[in-house]
C-alpha cells in the first residue's frame, strides 16, 4: 500500500497540494491548447487565401507561357528556361509558439534579372517569368504555413491528451484521496473524543 495514502495530516496536506498543482496544470494546458488552436485557425485562413492566389497566378503564368510558346516556339522557350538559375537562397529558421517550433522561411526576394536578351524575345516571356516568380514566392509561403499548421495540430493533440489525463484521472484521484483522508481523520477524531469521554466518565 502507498504510504502517501495513509490517513495522516501530512498526507492530507500532500494530497491537497497535489490536487492544487493538478488543477493549475489543467488550467495551463487548457490555455495553451486554446492559444495553439487560435494560431492554427489563423494559419488555415492564410493558407486558403494563398492557395487561391496560387491558383489565379498559375492560370496567368500558363496563359503567358502558351502565348510565348506560340510567338517564339517551344524549343526557343526551352532554351531560355535552361538559363534560369537554381533557387538556392532559401534559409529555414524557426520561431516558438507555446513550445511548438514553427518554421520561418527566408529567401532572397530581389527580382532576378532576366537571363535572356530583350531583343530576341517577346514581352509575353517577361510576363510568364514574372508570373512564375510570383508562384514560387507564394509556394514558399504556403509550404511554411502548411508545415506550421501540421506541427501545431500535433502539439494540440498532445496538449489535449495531457489535459484529458489531468481532468479525468489525476484530478479525480487526488479529490477522492483528499476526501478519504479527511473522512478517516474526522472519524479518528470522533473515536478519540468518544474514548476520552468514556475515560472521563470512568474516572469522574
Amino acid at each position: 500500500m502507498d504510504p502517501n495514502t495513509f490517513p495522516t495530516k501530512g498526507n492530507l496536506i500532500l494530497a491537497k497540494n497535489s490536487l492544487k498543482l493538478s488543477l493549475q496544470g489543467y488550467e495551463l494546458m487548457d490555455k495553451k491548447r486554446n492559444i495553439l488552436i487560435r494560431e492554427m485557425m489563423e494559419l488555415i485562413d492564410k493558407a486558403k487565401d494563398i492557395q487561391s492566389q496560387i491558383d489565379a497566378t498559375f492560370c496567368t503564368a500558363y496563359g503567358a507561357l502558351q502565348k510565348v510558346n506560340m510567338e517564339m516556339g517551344i524549343s526557343m522557350v526551352q532554351q531560355v528556361s535552361h538559363t534560369v538559375p537554381i533557387e538556392n537562397s532559401i534559409v529555414i529558421k524557426t520561431r516558438s509558439v507555446m513550445g511548438t517550433e514553427i518554421p520561418l522561411v527566408e529567401y532572397d526576394k530581389k527580382k532576378t534579372l532576366p537571363t535572356y536578351g530583350y531583343y530576341s524575345t517577346k514581352m509575353s516571356l517577361d510576363e510568364a517569368k514574372a508570373a512564375f516568380e510570383h508562384v514560387k514566392e507564394l509556394s514558399i509561403e504556403l509550404s511554411m504555413i502548411e508545415n506550421a499548421a501540421i506541427r501545431l495540430a500535433s502539439n494540440i493533440k498532445k496538449t489535449q491528451k495531457r489535459a484529458n489525463a489531468l481532468k479525468n484521472i489525476t484530478i479525480p484521484k487526488f479529490q477522492a484521496l483528499s476526501k478519504d483522508i479527511q473522512n478517516a481523520l474526522e472519524e479518528k477524531e470522533r473515536e478519540e473524543f468518544t474514548r476520552l469521554k468514556v475515560i472521563k466518565r470512568r474516572h469522574g
